[in-house]
């Protein structure tokens, strides 16, 4: 998607989506400046966290899939919950972005195929694309893979895209929150901003 469906007017929304203990919040903190109240544990809130600067809104929604400790059924209402959150206000969503755990990814993906079951991360990013809502892949914790280019390419052949992953430099943003390092994402979002012709929120990120 080269230009974001959205005008000038009205508010540009990021929506951030992605398992629990990722490191949403770690970037919502580094996109904003805003300290995200979290739990002891995952799967306590069940609430999405709203941030606004002007018209620029960031949401995170609560992590979904496993959560340790956490019975299933409310592991259930929470993807539930965000399910129908997204298909009730994808409209409003200008900007979602699917956070992963880089170290992680392809081996939890491994357990889900071989269980023949689809993993929930392909399953939210494939929901979205049907519902044509602009999604940036987010690997968080780059700073704990050894060799970046390679990993990189295996996380987005699991999502269907074809290697290497620098063909999808639009849509892949490597990150280290804890880090501070968001570089590509930031740089990415201000793309969409000025595509939206909503320069005028630059000043935020």
């Amino acid at each position: 998607m080269s230009e974001s469906r959205f005008s000038k007017k009205g508010k540009f929304e990021i929506a951030m989506f992605g398992r629990s203990n990722v490191g949403k919040s770690s970037i919502v903190r580094e996109l904003t400046g805003h300290k995200v109240r979290v739990g002891k544990r995952p799967g306590v809130t069940l609430k999405p966290t709203v941030v606004k600067r002007s018209d620029l809104v960031v949401t995170d929604h609560p992590g979904f899939g496993f959560m340790s400790g956490v019975k299933e059924r409310k592991q259930d209402i929470v993807k539930d919950r965000i399910v129908r959150g997204i298909e009730k206000n994808s409209d409003e969503i200008s900007l979602a972005l699917l956070v992963i755990d880089a170290p992680s990814f392809v081996d939890v993906v491994g357990r889900w195929e071989s269980r023949n079951e689809i993993p929930i991360d392909i399953e939210m990013f494939d929901f979205l694309a049907e519902l044509e809502v602009d999604t940036i892949i987010v690997p968080n914790k780059m700073d704990k893979v050894e060799n970046e280019n390679e990993e990189l390419d295996e996380i987005i052949s699991r999502f269907g895209l074809l290697k290497p992953w620098t063909k999808w430099k639009y849509v892949v943003a490597p990150s280290s929150a804890k880090k501070g390092d968001l570089g590509v994402l930031k740089s990415l979002i201000r793309e969409r901003l000025h595509d939206s012709k909503r320069d005028d929120l630059l000043k935020y990120l």
